[in-house]
């Protein structure tokens, strides 16, 4: 028996190299991607593959496990688990933002399932992927034996794709991890050319056009600090949030729709969790939670109880449960062919893959130059045979055998050995005349391809514009819009207004002080004369006062009858169906007992207005600066001083030069120049701005505008407009001229400067809406009485009139009238 050599060891050394083997075979060989292509050796294996048995994206899908045991069998030399895990997440949408697999089948699902087994599933290459795999045949890069010696596999992917950006890589090694968040291929395909372009750009100059990652679940990214940490050092943290928004659900209940994820966020846990929040009443006014997604998208329904505040719940929601997350970015790949792991900044992954496609380029050109050389060869030596043909001819006639020919043509004509082989392989046919002139162009056109081939080995910026040329190719062919939002200045703590979109919407408030919004395409134009459609279920006795046209991002200034001054943004009026009620008021503001809003103003910026001009109920009038109601206090702020009995009533933004128009409850409007009113303090109670009558009242304030006509309408649904140019300029402080001749029992309710294009909404004491074109309005004189413009119903008057100006879309006519029920009336209603 044979006796071995005995060496003593110390264990910790043994211990210490072994771990370190294992150690380095995890980190090279299974865990962490190549910074050339971005992808783990089993990702390579499983790619290769695919290309290696001809599973393209054009031909019909295989069985993943027909796939799973090609891939095992030759280069794989662990579980078949392991390759169909990994196959399966590369055909998941929701895992890779440009899926390399394309799959059929089940592969699973955002809520956690597993893929089916692999013999149920089929799978091919994508499109995209096969960018990776790109002249791979062309000597681009170093092949390796497999396992056994019996198959060559490569070592990394020739990738024209910049895919360790584009679908990032997550994996935990030995000692070390790795997580890299995927991008926008558009923005990585520009900010590759701008660094080929200009070398030396820093970090900063990149972000303007990679501002950060951008996940396939899409979702919100909170902050930039995060992003800049990461891209600057190659780590950091990036906090992500759920896209939600409210609906109103029946009984003016709410629900909060989520229709994005953070990335790598499980649906159906995030579901059971907050129903055990629920439950535990960790988070308090949620009923129910229902998932109502389908493959039109993702709709997760978190069903709120009618006393919970939306906002409140959304809020509990992003900080008790998976709604919003944290990202922690280590940008760790290995680098150095794939031998040293390094935390790379965004400049050195770019870097990594311009050198990556420089080394390909040249390698491949070298193999078509090689190529392209041997072909030359072997066409001169066609050349020479045909303009020495009968020669040649005889040659191979005289000679005993192939070798022999061979050898005579070697001999005789100076031939290589392939020349000549190449001569005894050529078919008779070659030498027709036209053969043998496409013989000549052939070799013209090679020795063109071979000058140009060393030129770009010549050139290194000629390397560079082909680099160039396919990204601007990938772009075109594959590149989307972003889908991630990136909330810039939020980090982590997002106010309301980051969640809410800024479009156009109806203020409503009525006189016991419930206030809503609804979306301003609710309610659609009517001829007029029209019944209009059914705007709130009011309470017994109450009736709505205010309608405003704002968007959702302005600021509300809410001016009541003490003179006060109330400040709110829009979107914190909560958002309710058109006939819901709404919310009181005294639950957003501070109102003293008994207190009522008078005039609602919407102001998009502070510095768009230079005054605000106001009237009173006694005739009072009031400019004072814009800018002292930029911060009004939660308790409110003195908008102007009042007399006894008398009340605030009507409040306009004004550059200072136009006139102002005040009309009266009897009929009677008053113009003249705003200069006659100098601007005051806050707490001035300001000048007389008309003459009123015994029992009269102001009922209207505006501004002239040019080409604009007022338009007045009465309690009982009368009215017309009359062109401002018909109220002459007078004195403040006289009794102004008649503006309509009232019927018997009416009075004017609201007066309003218009134009044809002006879109109106008027709201009665019963709750109707109704809207319509000003043009629809006949415009008459002064002293007349006007046209029908509401059939009331009766005990039914007018309230309220809102004006706003239409955008391009908005509905200009709608002949179908809609009655109180809400039901279609077909005929067409014509006013008097």
């Amino acid at each position: 028996m044979e006796i071995g050599i005995v060496r003593p060891v110390s264990i910790n050394d043994e211990m210490r190299t072994a771990y370190l083997d294992y150690a380095m075979s995890v980190i090279v060989s299974r865990a962490l991607p190549d910074a050339r292509d971005g992808l783990k050796p089993v990702h390579v294996r499983v790619l290769y593959g695919m290309w290696d048995m001809g599973i393209r994206h054009s031909t019909p899908y295989k069985k993943s496990a027909r796939i799973v045991g090609d891939v095992l069998g030759k280069m794989h030399p662990h579980g078949d688990v392991s390759v169909y895990d990994a196959l399966a997440r590369l055909a998941q949408p929701w895992n890779m933002r440009y899926p390399l697999v394309d799959g059929q089948g089940n592969f699973g699902s955002v809520d956690g399932d597993p893929p089916a087994a692999m013999r149920y599933t089929e799978a091919r290459l994508s499109a995209i992927a096969e960018e990776l795999l790109f002249d791979i045949d062309k000597d681009t890069i170093d092949f390796r034996d497999n396992f056994d010696g019996t198959f060559r596999e490569p070592t990394v992917l020739p990738a024209r794709l910049p895919n360790l950006m584009l679908n990032g890589a997550s994996g935990i090694a030995v000692g070390m991890a790795t997580n890299i968040p995927p991008h926008n291929l558009t923005e990585v395909c520009d900010a590759i050319m701008h660094l080929i372009d200009n070398p030396e750009a820093t970090v900063e100059d990149l972000m303007k056009i990679i501002p950060g990652p951008d996940f396939p679940t899409a979702g919100m990214i909170l902050g930039t600090e995060g992003i800049v940490n990461a891209y600057s050092t190659g780590k950091g943290h990036i906090t992500l949030r759920a896209k939600a928004h409210i609906e109103e659900a029946a009984r003016s209940a709410y629900n909060i729709v989520v229709t994005e994820l953070p990335y790598q966020v499980n649906k159906a846990r995030l579901q059971e969790r907050i129903a055990e929040m629920a439950k535990e009443r960790k988070i308090e006014g949620v009923r129910d939670v229902r998932d109502e997604s389908d493959r039109s998208g993702m709709r997760l329904v978190i069903v709120l109880k009618q006393d919970a505040q939306p906002k409140k719940v959304l809020n509990a929601l992003y900080k008790h449960t998976q709604m919003q997350t944290t990202f922690g970015v280590n940008m760790l790949a290995l680098v150095e062919g794939g031998l040293q792991p390094r935390v790379l900044t965004l400049k050195r992954m770019l870097q990594e893959h311009i050198d990556h496609r420089r080394e390909v380029i040249r390698r491949r050109t070298q193999f078509d130059l090689a190529k392209a050389r041997a072909r030359a060869h072997v066409l001169e030596g066609l050349k020479i045979a045909i303009d020495n043909l009968d020669e040649v001819i005889r040659m191979i006639r005289e000679s005993r055998n192939a070798d022999s020919a061979r050898n005579n043509l070697m001999r005789n004509f100076k031939l290589s050995e392939i020349q000549a082989q190449a001569i005894l392989d050529m078919q008779l046919r070659r030498l027709a005349a036209l053969e043998r002139k496409r013989i000549e162009d052939e070799y013209k056109e090679v020795i063109k391809l071979i000058a140009e081939l060393e030129d770009i080995l010549a050139n290194p910026r000629k390397v560079l514009h082909l680099i160039k040329a396919d990204l601007q190719y990938l772009k075109e062919k594959y590149g989307d819009e972003r889908r991630t939002r990136i909330i810039p200045d939020a980090d982590g703590e997002v106010s309301d207004e980051d969640l809410i979109p800024d479009v156009k919407v109806l203020v409503t408030l009525t006189e016991r002080g419930y206030v809503k919004r609804i979306n301003a395409d609710t309610y659609r134009t009517q001829r007029r004369g029209g019944r209009g459609i059914k705007g709130m279920m009011t309470r017994e006795q109450d009736v709505v006062r205010h309608i405003l046209t704002c968007m959702t991002m302005d600021d509300l200034l809410f001016f009541t009858d003490r003179g006060k001054v109330y400040q709110l943004k829009s979107h914190e009026v909560p958002d309710a169906g058109r006939t819901a009620k709404g919310l009181p008021l005294v639950n957003l503001i501070s109102l003293e007992p008994g207190e009522q809003v008078t005039s609602i103003l919407s102001v998009p910026d502070f510095d768009e207005g230079e005054y605000l001009i106001m009237a009173t109920q006694r005739g009072k009038i009031k400019r004072t600066l814009l800018k002292e109601y930029s911060a009004v206090r939660s308790n409110g702020l003195i908008a102007i001083g009042l007399e006894d009995g008398d009340m605030l009533g009507w409040v306009s933004m004004t550059q200072g030069n136009e006139d102002v128009l005040i009309t009266t409850a009897r009929g009677q409007t008053i113009r003249f120049r705003q200069e006659e009113v100098r601007p005051m303090g806050r707490p001035a109670s300001g000048v007389i701005g008309i003459n009123l009558g015994n029992g009269d009242r102001v009922v209207g304030m505006d501004l002239v505008q040019s080409n604009g006509s007022l338009l007045v309408v009465t309690a009982n649904g009368f009215g017309k407009r009359s062109a401002v140019e018909e109220y002459p300029a007078k004195g403040r402080g006289t009794g102004g001229v008649i503006t309509l001749k009232l019927r018997a029992s009416d009075e004017v309710a609201a007066a309003r400067v218009v134009y044809e294009t002006s879109l109106l909404t008027f709201i009665t004491t019963g709750g109707t809406v109704m809207r319509c074109l000003a043009e629809e309005i006949s415009q008459l004189g002064r002293l007349t009485q006007g046209v029908t413009i509401l059939n009331l119903v009766k005990g039914d008057r007018v309230a309220a009139l809102s004006v706003e100006e239409p955008s391009d879309d908005d509905e200009r006519s709608q002949n179908v009238l809609i009655n109180m029920n809400g039901e279609g009336n077909h005929d067409e209603v014509s006013g008097k």
